[in-house]
């Protein structure tokens, strides 16, 4: 089969619409179009079901799908196992990043990641942990530096492999009712608003679970994933929230979580039977010294 063929099936058929994988290809819509055609006359099967202004798979479409998808990864495995022998460490990187690790912990890495190996075009992505984890997946991005997941213990095709321990502190400003109470409950937090990162992020999900077990409702009306927006807003008094205890400084007032003391783990997630590349492969290894 024609690969070119294949990908250009496997785009419609994610956008359900040929201008759009044309757009997302490079390429005409026409020749999106001939691509499909050709892949539909070797097969002997019409691929999709056009109606007025949308398309569907038919039948034979949807059991195409997951094996053009197997096809076309399991080529690009193949090229890279090839080029990956020559040893020298080139290419291209796509690497996703939490936007704390990314300012906080990768910087000194990275320094000495491009230092090391100019040949390599890295391309960094900030992301949150849901999406990186489904971005690994979908193979959009090769390596993910985020927080981990604890079902990653039991998840068949994601690698992890844990790098560094994010103690979490409860925290409001120092004028907030919070801070004049001497032992904070669950309660006392449900009555006040919480500055949190978006819902599919471990950190609110670690809140949510711990509220939702108490039968309370977590107020949490403007979330955001920058820890730095967090920390600002908390600081001048618009609610609490929980912070790396790295970013605790003299404008917060840590209180005293009721629960078990949150942490989470952060580190790097890879697809399992994923062929690397040298560059992948050179960043997993600065990483891990």
């Amino acid at each position: 089969m024609d690969t070119q063929a294949l990908k250009a099936f496997m785009a419609v058929a994610h956008h359900q619409s040929f201008s759009t994988a044309a757009d997302n290809l490079y390429l005409t819509q026409s020749a999106v179009s001939k691509r499909v055609k050709q892949l539909e006359e070797q097969l002997g099967s019409t691929l999709f079901d056009r109606h007025n202004r949308t398309i569907s798979l038919t039948e034979a479409g949807q059991a195409l799908l997951p094996r053009a998808r197997e096809i076309l990864d399991l080529v690009a495995d193949t090229e890279l196992q090839i080029e990956n022998m020559s040893n020298t460490v080139g290419g291209h990187l796509s690497l996703a990043t939490s936007h704390h690790i990314g300012l906080h912990r990768l910087p000194p890495v990275l320094q000495e990641y491009v230092r090391a190996f100019p040949a390599v075009d890295l391309n960094l992505e900030f992301m949150g942990s849901e999406r990186a984890y489904h971005a690994i997946r979908l193979r959009q991005v090769e390596l993910a530096l985020t927080t981990l997941d604890e079902a990653d213990k039991l998840a068949d095709d994601i690698e992890a492999t844990p790098l560094w321990e994010d103690r979490m502190i409860c925290v409001c400003a120092p004028h907030h009712r919070l801070a004049s109470l001497q032992h904070i409950t669950f309660d006392d937090l449900a009555d006040e608003s919480a500055i949190l990162p978006e819902p599919d992020t471990i950190t609110y999900r670690v809140v949510a679970e711990a509220f939702a077990q108490r039968n309370l409702m977590l107020k949490a009306p403007m979330p955001t994933n920058f820890l730095e927006t967090i920390k600002m807003m908390v600081s001048v008094g618009m609610g609490w929230s929980l912070l790396p205890e790295s970013m605790v400084d003299r404008t917060l007032y840590q209180l005293r979580w009721p629960g078990h003391p949150p942490s989470r783990q952060l580190g790097l997630i890879q697809l399992r039977h994923r062929t690397l590349s040298n560059a992948a492969h050179a960043m997993i290894n600065l990483l891990n010294r």
